[in-house]
């Protein structure tokens, strides 16, 4: 059996890496240009293909069969060879946003929702929302009647979605809009899976309300269209499984710590022992300053430093599947929170402060440790997903990691 995925400019996807913990065939990448289109689509050399930008509405006109689904919606991201020569058109897309409403536990009945965005992803999403019962539906975008400068209209809105790009990787950050203007809502969604926490999502997070990203509903539309493909039925515990499994090789491994706590050596020994790549945030700001960090410090002062150290983290943040070694008054910059969570798992070393060296720290040699360690705690403990205890070897913290992490 030959599967695959279909798109005009593909560059790396988790598509192969979903379906081969989903069965057996063969999954490929076919990036085709709009005039190689018609005759691989009639060649027949495929028996099931997902299908992604620009050409969900384009295969239209080539499916024999459509579900209703994916004929309400007028797209379709899943085709599956038919054994008289045909092609099933269906939208398995929408199969794994309702299952993504589900599992983030968000009731819709009844209840107003906004979505922003215009393109085939807000189709979907508005019928999946109807389907579920919401008890209005909006869609907001730049030029429609609803848009972006007239949403005091829409302040009660309780639950929100985005099926835009906005925040997508690399161009993190940014969100549709500022939670701030919707005091009722009781919910947040985003199709976006990288980074896992976009900044609307980290928004719904600092308010304390339920939210989603867009992993789980990708790996849930990839079991609907393996079902659709091998003609089986695949246990939805699979969707958790192969999620959790992406997501732990997606996040970053991010290190926090009081000056000397360990991170570069514990990171060091993490990447040998994970097969990770490891990165220095301090190495990096010295190579691209072109000079030592006590020489920063002494040139630019402590706030210049911090400057160049948050523009390394803002974009080291966004990477997925590194370990992120970074300096021990990074907390003390709220910015650098959401650099280093929206992609990662923060981890906060802690060692005894009598065993903190002191020598290469600009901070630490005129400072007293004690101090420093009892201002900064609430910055640690803010930032941290995680803590680890590192009085003990390396050998031992690195496997207290692993195990936490597995």
């Amino acid at each position: 059996m030959k599967c695959g995925l279909l798109g005009e400019k593909l560059g790396h996807s988790y598509s192969p890496r979903i379906h081969g913990e989903l069965a057996d065939y063969a999954y490929r990448l076919y990036e085709k240009s709009p005039e190689e289109l018609d005759a691989f689509l009639r060649g027949g050399d495929w028996d099931g293909l997902n299908v992604t930008i620009p050409y969900k509405k384009t295969v239209l006109p080539y499916c024999t069969q459509l579900s209703d689904r994916a004929r309400r919606i007028g797209a379709v991201n899943t085709l599956v060879r038919l054994p008289d020569g045909g092609i099933l058109g269906e939208n398995t897309d929408a199969y794994g946003f309702e299952k993504l409403i589900g599992r983030a536990g968000i009731a819709v009945t009844g209840k107003k929702c906004l979505v922003f965005g215009s393109g085939g992803a807000s189709v979907m999403a508005c019928a999946v929302l109807q389907d579920l019962g919401a008890g209005s539906v909006t869609v907001v975008s730049r030029r429609g009647e609803d848009n972006y400068d007239n949403l005091g209209r829409h302040a009660d809105a309780a639950l929100l979605v985005n099926t835009t790009p906005l925040g997508m990787y690399p161009h993190t950050g940014v969100s549709p809009v500022a939670l701030d203007a919707f005091p009722a809502c009781e919910a947040v969604l985003d199709v976006v899976y990288n980074p896992a926490r976009t900044e609307f999502l980290l928004q719904a997070e600092r308010r304390g309300i339920p939210h989603a990203g867009g992993l789980y509903m990708l790996v849930a539309q990839a079991k609907r269209s393996a079902e659709l493909f091998t003609g089986s039925t695949i246990p939805d515990a699979e969707i958790d499984r192969i999620e959790g499994l992406l997501r732990r090789e997606m996040l970053n491994i991010v290190l926090i710590g009081m000056p000397g706590c360990g991170k570069s050596t514990i990171a060091r020994a993490l990447g040998r022992a994970l097969g990770r790549p490891v990165v220095e945030a301090d190495q990096l700001i010295a190579e691209e300053a072109g000079c030592s960090i006590p020489a920063i410090f002494e040139r630019e002062g402590e706030e210049g430093f911090r400057r160049r150290e948050s523009a390394v983290l803002c974009e080291q943040g966004k990477r997925s599947g590194i370990i992120l070694s970074t300096g021990g008054g990074c907390v003390t910059r709220e910015e650098n929170y959401a650099f280093l969570h929206q992609n990662g798992t923060i981890l906060w070393l802690q060692r005894d402060t009598s065993r903190l060296p002191k020598e290469g720290r600009p901070i630490s040699l005129r400072s007293d440790l004690d101090e420093l360690y009892a201002k900064r705690r609430p910055c640690y403990e803010r930032f941290a997903d995680l803590v680890i205890d590192n009085n003990g070897s390396v050998k031992e913290t690195a496997e207290k990691i692993r195990e936490v992490l597995a």
